[in-house]
């Protein structure tokens, strides 16, 4: 065989190779404490990367020497170097008021060398996600003010702490984190007053031997004895239970309620469907089922759309394509819009997945007469 038939192959195992290793450099850079400000306010974050998702914590510190903490999501898409996250759950608010926003954050990941490493971007309350009017500036450091549990991950990331099992595990204990209470004051012990005889002293001139009076002295007062209580029942030592382990992608599309969206026709030799995130990109991300099989995992819908062309030959009669909501964004429900090209003719349907049920488009092929 001539090295002209060689080489291509040799090629492109490199660029699959570059890409893969760009992939997991990207991953590990975002991985990392990060320091700054967001909307005004002084901040600490611990990043995670969990497969294509982000986690963590994050810090908000006030002038005053309050602060609060925050379980935080998100998603990083290493193709644009765009990053998302947002405050999902509060931790601990010390000096804060526990109803203050949570706030969402859109960034670009910038690394313009010498070991430097940016998140510059805008921020928005979390429940006002289009209203981006705060500003995000975070530099990434090797120190952090605030040890917690997410160090150990951070330290060992890359050495076998990226598993996504120890990251859930970290994340469930986490959240499951409560402020302790302080103790009460102890109650003031009773002063005993102690009460003294006294005597008349003689009157030496009169040559009048001393005499003693007795005197009435009051008995000194005994302590109460305090009631006994009852002593409480003795206290069961009860083992916490493993945090519930995550649903799989099968057994999301087992569990779910189906929901037939839309019935198109098939006719011709191919069908080519196109996916995009409906209204606004917040990191939804999808699996596609056809007659019960899985075909297609770990979708990230976005403004682009995401392709795939099917053979009408290889289908049967009639054909389900379910689409499971793997995540629901940052804005739920997970919704898609797709557009169907059969031959020359277009479909349009939309589809909408939650954690309980998944949408279904049905494709039935046109009998021939």
């Amino acid at each position: 065989m001539s090295n002209t038939m060689k080489n291509p192959p040799s090629l492109f195992i490199l660029f699959i190779a570059f890409i893969l290793l760009s992939s997991s450099i990207s991953a590990q850079q975002i991985t990392g404490n990060w320091k700054g400000r967001i909307n005004n306010q002084r901040v600490e974050l611990k990043i995670i990367q969990n497969g294509d998702s982000l986690t963590g914590t994050s810090y908000y510190s006030s002038l005053t020497g309050g602060t609060k903490r925050y379980s935080i999501k998100g998603y990083f898409d290493p193709v644009d170097n765009s990053v998302v996250w947002w405050d999902d759950a509060l931790i601990t608010a010390n000096g804060f008021k526990e109803n203050s926003d949570n706030l969402l954050a859109v960034a670009d990941f910038n690394c313009p060398g010498g070991g430097r490493m940016y998140l510059n971007g805008k921020s928005a309350k979390k429940n006002e996600p289009n209203n981006k009017t705060g500003k995000v500036d975070l530099t990434k450091t090797d120190q952090s003010a605030h040890k917690d549990e997410w160090d150990f991950v951070l330290d060992n990331y890359n050495l076998g702490a990226n598993d996504p099992q120890i990251i859930d595990s970290i994340e469930a204990i986490a959240s499951n984190r409560r402020t302790p209470v302080a103790p009460a004051n102890p109650l003031p012990q009773p002063i005993r007053k102690i009460v003294t005889p006294t005597s008349k002293q003689p009157d030496v001139a009169r040559n009048e031997p001393p005499v003693t009076r007795a005197v009435k002295v009051a008995p000194a007062p005994q302590p109460k004895q305090p009631t006994q209580a009852p002593l409480p029942p003795p206290v069961k030592t009860v083992q916490k239970a493993a945090p519930p382990k995550p649903e799989t992608i099968d057994e999301m599309f087992v569990s779910r309620k189906k929901m037939v969206t839309k019935e198109i026709v098939l006719e011709g030799d191919s069908i080519k469907l196109m996916f995009y995130d409906n209204a606004e990109v917040d990191g939804d991300s999808i699996s596609l089922f056809l007659n019960n099989k899985i075909i297609f995992t770990h979708v990230r819908l976005a403004a682009t759309p995401y392709t795939i062309s099917l053979s009408v030959n290889d289908l049967a009669d009639v054909n389900d394509l379910v689409m499971v909501a793997e995540n629901l964004g940052a804005i739920p429900p997970n919704t898609a819009f797709m557009i169907a090209m059969v031959g020359a003719t277009r479909y349009e349907a939309y589809m909408e997945s939650t954690e309980q049920t998944s949408s279904v488009i049905r494709f039935i092929k046109k009998k021939k007469e």
